[in-house]
């Protein structure tokens, strides 16, 4: 790396390239160990810095901008425990195919091997989970080591990488030179393929259409839309990456996840020809590996990935192709049948089926407290188009999962890891990168309690979400589990809740407890117009596990 006339301190030289690769906002929580940047980021306006209160929520929201913007969200957190607690957004990122890379201040390079105040081996924590974890030693390779970092995070099939800062490498003064913004390497689908998949499409019979993963845009979800018109073929979304389609399109025929329609899983089953673009085909939505089973389908399989490394690894595909899912959609779009195609009624009958299955009428109220799925309905319909929702997990989801109708890109931040506190830093990084659009945050009474001190960052940076908290007392998904497995034994799954409605004036936003679904609707409108974040209490019957699954014997206390 050529030298310049300029010396600085190696966190400024780090603040430098974070400018050049396009950063825009980071997430921390501030540690000694990296002071020096964080004294490089006092003189640089351009950065905009937010200071959660928890590691593991900075990291959600760093995960979260990535998955907005298809840029790297940044995250700083300091050592041991700092990078502990951060574990979860990396883990997050790289189950969702999220650019991400996380800085760890570290100690210094002369106590390594100490077992030093928080020392931590890195490479050895975050190997398993991370893209590339990495360690700079030398101040002078922070230019080509962090232009790496991005590279790796945003080229195949994104993710994060991870790499350590130590104090004095911060510290130290080098006269290295900037290096140039980074670029992503993109793949391309050849004539040939394109031909091989239009030779099997036109000898199907019951094609489906699967897609998944991270990397979709308003014009790929467009070109999806354009090639799936032109064959009329069925279009299923996997688990929560239901905003990649239109779910009002005609073609659109539901999502494969925990809860599955049972008649979309049986197209599946009954599909001669899967075709199968941005996604891994993991083990939700293919219900345990049991609608597609490993190695070899029976049904003729064309998968389209980002990565080559996925292609073949667990479903040997009939064609295999490594591209990203916009630039398989542009490719797609130029494909029309050269005669009417032979499914005409297979992709209206699984049309029929999903309409009849997301129907809030065809669902039983609860007994008593809100009737979750007249919530969800009332937002559908009163929410603009590209309203952002967020959740962790829990079985409140399957609520907003079931009735919910995506329409853009962009619009659905929910992890597909399962990893419980998401929403809530999810929605803060949503707001605060979309600060004109409505963004609502979903979480059980479990899963906002996970990182509900993260209200105090919204407060604090004037990120008004809405957060509706659905209160049954317990941990819901658990709780349905030992209820089938051990009926009646309750052990470990009930939850003693705050007062919510008070926790939250108490970080400066406005609460309001909701009893019954009629009453939602005002409520939303009052926390539209709260000019503060709000949060809404719902309290929903504690034996209503799902919209479908009820548990009678369970105490209403």
């Amino acid at each position: 790396m050529m030298e310049t006339d300029v010396l600085r301190t190696g966190g400024k030289a780090l603040v430098a390239q974070l400018k050049i690769h396009g950063t825009e906002r980071i997430f921390c929580v501030p540690g000694e160990s990296f002071l020096d940047v964080l004294d490089a980021l006092h003189d640089e306006p351009t950065i905009d810095l937010v200071v959660s209160k928890h590691e593991g929520g900075a990291a959600n929201m760093a995960e979260a901008d990535g998955k907005l913007t298809g840029k790297p969200g940044i995250c700083f957190v300091t050592r041991g425990p700092g990078a502990t607690h951060a574990s979860i957004g990396v883990h997050i990122a790289a189950q969702d195919s999220t650019p991400m890379v996380l800085f760890i201040g570290q100690i210094e390079t002369g106590h390594k091997g100490r077992e030093a105040f928080q020392e931590v081996d890195y490479v050895a924590m975050f190997g398993s989970i991370a893209k590339w974890v990495v360690e700079i030693d030398d101040p002078a390779r922070i230019p080509e080591i962090v232009s790496r970092a991005f590279f790796i995070a945003t080229s195949g099939r994104p993710g994060p990488v991870v790499i350590a800062l130590p104090e004095n490498v911060l510290s130290a003064m080098t006269n290295v030179a900037d290096a140039r913004r980074y670029i992503s390497v993109r793949s391309a689908i050849s004539q040939e393929d394109l031909a091989a998949i239009e030779n099997k499409l036109s000898k199907a019979e019951r094609p489906l259409v699967i897609i998944g993963g991270s990397g979709w845009s308003a014009s790929a979800s467009q070109d999806l839309a354009d090639f799936v018109d032109g064959w009329n073929l069925p279009v299923a979304c996997v688990f929560r990456r239901q905003d990649a389609f239109d779910n009002r399109d005609s073609h659109y025929v539901g999502h494969m996840s925990l809860g599955m329609n049972p008649a979309l899983a049986q197209s599946v089953r009954d599909a001669d020809l899967i075709l199968a673009i941005g996604t891994r085909l993991g083990d939700i939505a293919t219900d345990g590996y049991t609608l597609l089973t490993p190695p070899r389908l029976k049904q003729d399989l064309i998968h389209i990935y980002p990565s080559a490394d996925e292609i073949g690894r667990v479903f040997q595909p009939d064609i295999g192709v490594a591209a990203t899912p916009a630039e398989a959609a542009a490719c797609l779009a130029t494909l029309r049948p050269s005669s009417p195609v032979a499914w005409q009624g297979w992709t209206s009958k699984a049309r029929t089926a999903h309409q009849k299955f997301v129907a809030s009428s065809e669902i039983p109220p609860p007994a008593i407290g809100v009737d979750m799925s007249k919530v969800i309905s009332y937002l559908d319909s009163a929410l603009p188009e590209n309203a952002i929702l967020t959740n962790g997990a829990g079985n409140y989801s399957i609520w907003l999962h079931r009735f919910y109708r995506y329409r853009q890109t962009k619009t659905q931040l929910a992890p597909t890891c399962g990893a419980m506190g998401y929403g809530l830093p999810a929605g803060i990084a949503a707001k605060a990168r979309h600060p004109d659009r409505t963004v609502v945050v979903f979480a059980g009474d479990g899963c906002f309690l996970m990182y509900p001190q993260e209200l105090a960052t919204a407060s604090e940076f004037g990120i008004n979400i809405i957060v509706v908290i659905v209160n049954n007392g317990m941990y819901g998904t658990i709780r349905m589990h030992q209820e089938k497995r051990f009926p009646g034994r309750v052990s470990g799954t009930n939850i003693g809740g705050p007062d919510f409605v008070g926790l939250a004036k108490s970080f400066g936003a406005s609460g309001e407890r909701v009893t019954s679904a009629e009453d939602f609707p005002a409520a939303f409108e009052r926390a539209l117009l709260a000019g503060t974040p709000a949060v809404i209490e719902l309290m929903t019957d504690r034996r209503q596990l799902t919209p479908t699954l009820r548990v009678d014997s369970i105490d209403q206390g």
